[in-house]
């Protein structure tokens, strides 16, 4: 299903990184994924850390889009596709990236 352009997008992502918890590097990691933010259209961004052991990954990201045309643009920004060339993709070792609507 591709939603509508009036249809609201939500958008999480959870992940394991390749640094050790606590590390410089995984606060430079996550200092850098906080400026996401930034970038127009993102909505209720936030930054999570899992509590359990339920399953392998560490962080979580959330955040809302108020449409579709907002999802693509943020996917296009040009700080999103340097933050996935610079971080994500040399240091983060597995995700799950869910995209959703809300069920009416």
């Amino acid at each position: 299903m591709v939603p509508s352009n009036s249809t609201r997008i939500h958008h999480s992502v959870f992940f394991k990184l390749k640094h050790d918890a606590g590390s410089k590097s995984e606060h430079k990691f996550l200092a850098a994924v906080k400026n996401l933010a930034t970038i127009p259209g993102v909505e209720k961004f936030e930054c999570l850390r899992q509590i359990s052991e339920k399953n392998v990954f560490e962080f979580g990201l959330s955040m809302e889009f108020a449409n579709q045309q907002f999802y693509g643009s943020y996917n296009n920004h040009p700080d999103h596709v340097a933050f996935v060339q610079e971080h994500w993709l040399k240091e983060v070792e597995d995700f799950l990236e869910i995209d959703y609507v809300v069920i009416k």
